[in-house]
């Protein structure tokens, strides 16, 4: 079932997550991308975009073209970035027909649950990628380093408010995914406090099958630690990234 902050909860998004939150985030990534890359990158295709907010600060960089399977975050992502190019598609499956100097996918990556969708997801993003094109992957966790966490937030905006608690745990450490469970506490001007849950399933996998992934997909990998970020979710966070040859 597909979380419903990705369906009807998707205007909401803001509130939950801001867009100036991730500019720390933001510079980490752009600087993996231009260091690795043997030539300026000039166009960046992202894969689970998602509400746009990394793609308001990579935007002043590169000509973006933003993907997601969910058409309330579009419609969010293109009031944030109306410059930017849109696309409803899955990271699995999507084609367009072109290549890119740089592709990126964030926390989406971990909505793929099995092995084989996380190499479907790779596998579209080098079919994206121009000769000496660079994949960026920024998975929350690795099976090594995962840990069961809670945490909260929230943000007022204009009319409504929303408050969350987050919680995540394994149910099954013998499988390749846990439950990250949310539940929003929504309210709409001086109406009253509205609680809703939404269950998320999250991929889990070995740093090892990261860096297959990659490989499987024809591009050559190497891993780069994920520091520096307000959001980096343990202390062995990576970033694996892509070369075509």
């Amino acid at each position: 079932m597909e979380p419903r902050l990705y369906a009807d909860l998707a205007p909401w998004w803001p509130l939950l997550s801001r867009p100036e939150d991730y500019a720390e985030e933001a510079a980490v990534f752009r600087h993996a991308l231009d260091a690795t890359s043997s030539r300026p990158i000039e166009t960046l295709l992202e894969l689970g975009c998602g509400g746009g907010n990394n793609a308001s600060h990579l935007r002043r960089h590169y000509r973006l073209t933003l993907v997601d399977r969910s058409p309330g975050m579009l419609a969010v992502s293109r009031r944030l970035n109306p410059g930017c190019e849109h696309a409803l598609g899955d990271m699995r499956t999507v084609r367009l027909g072109r290549t890119f100097d740089a592709v990126f996918v964030q926390d989406a990556i971990a909505y793929m649950t099995t092995e084989a969708d996380l190499r479907a997801a790779v596998t579209t993003a080098a079919a994206h990628l121009r000769p000496g094109g660079v994949l960026l992957l920024v998975p929350d966790h690795t099976r090594e380093t995962w840990e069961p966490t809670t945490d909260h937030g929230g943000h007022d905006g204009e009319g409504r408010s929303l408050r969350y608690l987050e919680w995540s745990y394994d149910p099954d450490p013998s499988d390749t995914w846990f439950t990250t469970m949310f539940v929003y506490l929504l309210r709409e001007g001086d109406g009253p406090v509205v609680c809703v849950p939404d269950e998320h399933r999250m991929g889990l996998f070995p740093r090892a099958t990261w860096i297959e992934a990659v490989e499987a997909a024809g591009l050559s990998p190497t891993a780069l630690p994920f520091r520096h970020s307000t959001f980096a979710p343990d202390a062995g966070a990576e970033l694996f990234l892509g070369v075509r040859p």
